[in-house]
């Protein structure tokens, strides 16, 4: 029976395939990344090298260094739905791969029997009623598949890359989850900042409305100013609603990714003491995508579908099966065991196809276009990975020049509005000059703080297109896959 087993085993491991040789896909994107600097028409631009995509994984705490959104990632990573969807479908694609590799080798059972049957005396030989037993034991297998095709072996195959693509696929959510949670923070951090500025906008209009008014009494201002003033008050009071309205939504959004309402959280960090992200160099090539886990998933579904097609080719070939036996037979349970009771039973089986109305012709051609559709797939996600990136990059040169120079609009902006006050204070200046300058110094304002958030939203999401922190290392046969 040992021998039997083994024979079966190396019979089997040993099978051929007809799988077509895997080569993965040239990038479908340039090699390098675009540049945001002007160039000539004709010139293919390209960043310089010492413009420096990482080549090792950054670890989210450390690119994300706020302790109140490290708190609401961890907290996300724990209780956020779809992460324990996709946690749970790893879980399934893992127990799918056990049951279809399990068929890579004999299962053997353990069987125990007991047999009456009772003849009666008109259909017996000796007229005589006649009740016969048998009680069996044995060790067998039954219908175990000789994989000389590779037919086995290539389901198998594509049911790990499978499973390797769930597993990825979950890498992927983690990371898009990470980067929304930092993304939705930071918007509920730039209303509220705009919210606060507009809440001192609205007590400003207050008190020149009341000023205003005061001087109407004393036929030192006219009807046109108090008008005025009514209207940039009432002006201030929509825009801090509007603020309010978009903050409480931004609260929603990040308590939904959370998954949960937090509670002992760190003080919030102003979107100034943020600071600078550390930088994420880009002298690599555009290969660097092949890290992320969205492609590596894209990969690991057209490894599943290259295999498949050499199962569906190995369905035109013979298929041999092996049942086996061996044990020991009696008529009394008490001699079951006794000497002479050994027995056997030895049936293999050999199914060739012959006519199936093109069935597996078919089923091959199935696999083909799948993996067309693979391919497509892979080389769209490198091209949509590619694209975040250059995105990513366009947004992070253009952002920082455009907060400096609203920065600088801001501090002119300030100061301006301090000249033109003490002007009005001192009759020199109109109100509706006061209040265009005020308008100018609010929008500014505004504006700083909305460029500040997109440039650390632009950082998360270059800080996901990159593929962030996801672990990266070499699997059989020189591909990737997440530890």
């Amino acid at each position: 029976m040992h021998k039997l087993y083994v024979w079966a085993t190396t019979l089997t491991l040993a099978g051929c395939s007809f799988a077509p040789a895997y080569q993965r896909p040239e990038l479908p994107v340039p090699a390098q990344w675009p540049t945001s600097e002007k160039v000539g028409a004709g010139n293919t631009a390209v960043r310089s090298t010492s413009d420096a995509l990482t080549e090792h994984p950054l670890a989210w705490r450390s690119f994300f260094t706020d302790p109140r959104l490290q708190q609401l990632i961890e907290i996300a990573l724990d209780y956020n739905r779809d992460m324990r969807i996709a946690v749970a479908r790893v879980e399934e694609a893992q127990a799918l791969y056990g049951i279809t590799h399990a068929d890579r080798l004999p299962t053997v059972n353990l069987g125990v029997a007991q047999s009456a049957a009772r003849t009666p005396a008109q259909l017996s030989p000796t007229l005589q009623a006649q009740t016969n037993r048998r009680y069996d034991v044995n060790l067998g297998m039954t219908a175990f598949e000789l994989d000389f095709w590779g037919r086995v072996k290539n389901l198998d195959a594509a049911a790990r890359a499978n499973y390797l693509a769930t597993a990825e696929a979950r890498e992927a959510f983690r990371l898009n989850l990470i980067a929304d949670v930092a993304n939705a923070y930071y918007s509920l951090q730039e209303f509220d900042e705009r919210r606060l500025i507009a809440q001192a906008t609205l007590e400003s209009r207050l008190d020149s409305r009341r000023l205003i008014g005061k001087r109407r009494e004393v036929g030192l201002a006219g009807d046109l100013e108090f008008l005025s003033a009514d209207a940039a008050y009432e002006s201030a009071r929509a825009e801090l609603a509007n603020l309010q309205r978009n903050q409480r939504l931004a609260s929603n959004t990040l308590d939904l990714l959370v998954g949960t309402v937090p509670h002992d959280l760190l003080p919030s960090r102003r979107l100034i003491d943020q600071g600078e992200l550390p930088k994420l160099s880009t002298s690599v090539s555009s290969a660097v995508l092949l890290r992320r886990p969205d492609v590596r998933s894209a990969e690991q579904r057209l490894l599943a579908a290259n295999a498949n097609i050499g199962a569906a080719r190995a369905a035109f070939f013979p298929r041999i099966g092996l049942s086996l036996a061996f044990g020991t037979a009696s008529r009394t349970l008490s001699g079951l065991f006794d000497a002479g009771t050994g027995a056997w039973s030895f049936a293999p089986s050999l199914v060739e196809p012959l006519f199936d109305s093109g069935r597996t012709q078919a089923n091959v051609s199935l696999t083909e276009a799948r993996k067309v559709i693979a391919v497509a797939e892979y080389e769209k996600t490198i091209q949509q990975a590619f694209r975040e990136v250059a995105d990513a990059l366009a947004a992070r040169d253009q952002l920082g020049e455009q907060l400096s120079a609203l920065n600088a609009t801001e501090k002119y902006q300030t100061e301006r509005l301090k000249l033109v006050d003490t002007r009005y204070r001192a009759g020199v200046s109109s109100y509706l000059e006061l209040l265009d300058a005020q308008r100018d110094a609010f929008t500014a304002q505004q504006s700083v703080i909305q460029v500040r958030s997109a440039m650390l939203t632009a950082a998360a999401r270059l800080y996901k297109a990159l593929g962030g922190d996801t672990p990266v290392a070499a699997d059989e046969g020189g591909q990737k896959m997440a530890n």
